[in-house]
């Protein structure tokens, strides 16, 4: 199989790019050559802008004809306007690297099917655009352009990247964690989560590769366990031995309007349940979940404290200051009403 990775070094695509290289299939990833990757050595590489379009499609022109194109970041519907004019008639197969935030939030039932209705709210472009770029290619293998499949990954995470946080950086909230810090959380935290470690992520879309069971598709690449925020970042809590996480509550639409730029993803995403069947992905392509969130973390962890990257991340201002303004204002809501029932 000659395949081309458009990306290639990033979060999943690495892992792609390595499950490909290591089973000895030819690959070409393309990119601006602006991040290093340990698969760069075992593939070749193009170097372009894929969102210089004219530019792009040129140079796909010059490059050949591929067995199967993988596209891992394209995100805007002009990009996958592009991809098709460039590989019409050119690929047997286009692999697109969607997302689960395709989905009407929230949803009618759990846990979330392929065929649910894609509907996301424009207030949230990301998935907005996602759903536009889905119905392109769709329509792309209706008409017999190339065959397509989409794969929808949630929060994908591996070594290197702290666990998600709702404010600041991933670092900055493993450091609090670690110090025993306030650790905010939506509304009483009990909505579910999970995230997928990208090596349990990245092989799924290789097996994807030409697999024509797999044409005309849609699955999800998702976390099997599930937890709510407070025992996703619980579980943080006791692989590092911190101390018990003191949560602290905010109603999602008032942390957003404290903190309309840090807290925006908060406000059309991370507040509503993410819940996935991935029953698909196993039977067509193999999609297993190995690594639990806790040894995700351990191996987070790891990866960090060999590079001190924890103890030396600096403090976030604007956390610090909305959990004081927060605790401040209830403690000022239970004085007013209890003076009421003096």
């Amino acid at each position: 199989m000659r395949t081309l990775v458009i990306g290639g070094t990033g979060n999943i695509s690495a892992a792609t790019v390595r499950t490909l290289v290591d089973r000895g299939e030819d690959v070409t990833i393309y990119n601006r050559g602006r991040t290093q990757s340990e698969t760069v050595s075992g593939c070749r590489t193009i170097i372009g802008n894929r969102y210089d379009h004219s530019a792009f499609e040129a140079q796909m022109a010059d490059a050949g004809t591929f067995d199967c194109v993988v596209d891992m970041i394209g995100y805007d519907p002009e990009d996958v306007r592009s991809l098709i004019r460039a590989f019409k008639g050119r690929t047997a197969q286009v692999i697109f690297c969607s997302t689960v935030d395709v989905y009407t939030k929230p949803a009618r039932t759990y846990p979330i099917v392929e065929s649910a209705e894609r509907s996301p709210s424009p207030a949230f472009p990301y998935a907005y655009k996602k759903a536009v770029c889905e119905r392109l290619l769709e329509e792309a293998h209706d008409r017999g352009d190339f065959a397509v499949t989409l794969i929808r990954p949630a929060q994908t995470y591996n070594d290197s990247q702290g666990p998600l946080s709702l404010i600041g950086t991933g670092t900055h909230f493993l450091k609090r964690i670690r110090r025993g810090k306030p650790i905010i959380v939506l509304g009483d935290g009990t909505s579910f989560w999970g995230a997928a470690h990208r090596d349990d992520v990245g092989p799924t879309f290789a097996a994807a590769i030409g697999n024509t069971c797999a044409y005309g598709k849609a699955y999800h690449v998702t976390a099997e366990e599930v937890f709510t925020w407070e025992q996703l970042y619980q579980t943080v809590a006791d692989v590092m031995g911190a101390p018990p996480i003191d949560f602290v509550h905010i109603p999602t639409d008032l942390l957003g309007r404290m903190a309309p730029k840090a807290a925006a993803w908060s406000v059309v995403n991370f507040h509503y349940n993410n819940i996935f069947d991935n029953t698909a992905a196993k039977l067509d392509l193999d999609f297993r979940y190995t690594i639990p969130w806790a040894e995700g973390i351990r191996r987070m962890v790891a990866w960090h404290d060999a590079r001190g990257s924890i103890d030396s991340s600096p403090d976030d201002p604007l956390y610090n200051k909305i959990v004081d303004v927060w605790r401040a204002l209830g403690e000022s809501v239970v004085r007013e009403m209890a003076s009421l029932d003096a």
